[in-house]
């Protein structure tokens, strides 16, 4: 038996996770799926019910699981407390190993006219960009003194292989071009990369490989996004440009993602945030949790087949104007939800 496990945690969190699971029964019994959902507490919930946002049975049952299913953590009662609902995330991320970040970026035909570029700009906008998770400067040696503050960039060409080999891999599965992120002009980590990059190439023949600046990558991402296949770049660079790549679409809303460890369980989840300001009101967006369930359908169980229909129903019921208010329409989450389920048929 598959095991999945769902963590809900805060804000619209549980709202969205009880749509997504909803979806995946209905596609599961379509495909013949079989598997079992184990739920635990994580982030602001589990600090309120157990005292830390990663409780030790919630963390062995996702090492255990198949796959990780997580919705939404934070809440704004732990703003300035000691312990915060993000503190369980990156210790998730760093017990699981998960060392690439997946975020897809497509622009669904119902929702062209919330990009915030025009038209002409996003025809053809589909590109995926994976961000290396573990290494970079977010974990290198940091020290603040009164007069001056450094932070150490470090990376091994081990963790800079394997990021560039998981790109090359999702590339050959789709257009055959990777773009790898640098600023080797100026930085000793990013001229390792680069090299790298090259070395790597040589492994997929049948993929393209080009170089860019990362100054330059973040303005080709706004001026000719549809230009881009795989995106690849660290840590620092990929947490800044997947939030740019992210307006593209005009909403977090339908963006999913994944992240994934050499070998283990992966983790898949909205790139939004819990919204607490909108939590409990069954008007939360649940595409990008419904998303993510298609993603880990394709990823981890090879299910492409289930992967594909969530995803036309999605687009189906975004046509016909089932839209949540972010997305300027009137439906309820639950409304959201049937639509996709009955475009399932």
């Amino acid at each position: 038996m598959i095991n999945i496990v769902s963590l809900a945690g805060d804000g619209i969190g549980p709202e969205i996770m009880a749509a997504g699971l909803e979806v995946l029964a209905a596609a599961a019994e379509k495909i013949g799926f079989k598997y079992k959902i184990i739920e635990k507490p994580f982030g602001g919930a589990a600090i309120a019910a157990c005292g830390t946002p990663l409780p030790d049975d919630t963390l062995q049952a996702a090492k255990g699981a198949d796959a990780v299913l997580l919705a939404a953590i934070g809440s704004p009662e732990y703003n300035q407390a000691p312990m915060r609902p993000e503190q369980g995330l990156l210790a998730l991320r760093k017990e699981l190993k998960l060392f690439a970040n997946i975020r897809p970026v497509q622009i669904f035909p119902a929702l062209r006219h919330l990009s915030p570029l025009k038209e002409k700009q996003i025809d053809s906008v589909d590109f995926v960009l994976v961000r290396e998770l573990t290494g970079g400067i977010y974990f290198g040696e940091h020290r603040l003194e009164s007069e001056k503050a450094y932070d150490v960039n470090a990376y091994s060409a081990e963790e800079i292989r394997r990021i560039l080999r998981k790109a090359f891999t999702i590339a050959r599965q789709r257009r055959k071009k990777v773009t790898s992120i640098d600023k080797e002009n100026v930085l000793a980590t990013s001229k390792l990369w680069h090299q790298l990059a090259d070395q790597v190439a040589a492994e997929f023949p049948d993929v393209t490989l080009e170089h860019q600046l990362v100054d330059s990558a973040a303005m080709l991402i706004i001026t000719d996004p549809s230009r881009f296949d795989v995106i690849v770049t660290e840590n620092l660079f990929g947490d800044i440009l997947s939030d740019e790549a992210s307006v593209l679409p005009g909403t977090l809303g339908v963006m999913p993602s994944a992240s994934h460890a050499e070998d283990g369980p992966s983790l898949y989840e909205p790139i939004h945030g819990s919204a607490p300001d909108i939590a409990g009101q069954g008007i939360a967006n649940p595409i990008s949790m419904i998303l993510s369930v298609a993603m880990m359908l394709r990823d981890s169980f090879a299910e492409a087949a289930g992967a594909e229909m969530i995803e036309k129903a999605v687009a189906e019921s975004l046509n016909q104007g089932i839209l949540t208010r972010d997305l300027g329409g009137t439906a309820s989450t639950a409304q959201v939800t049937a639509a996709v389920v009955n475009n399932l048929n």
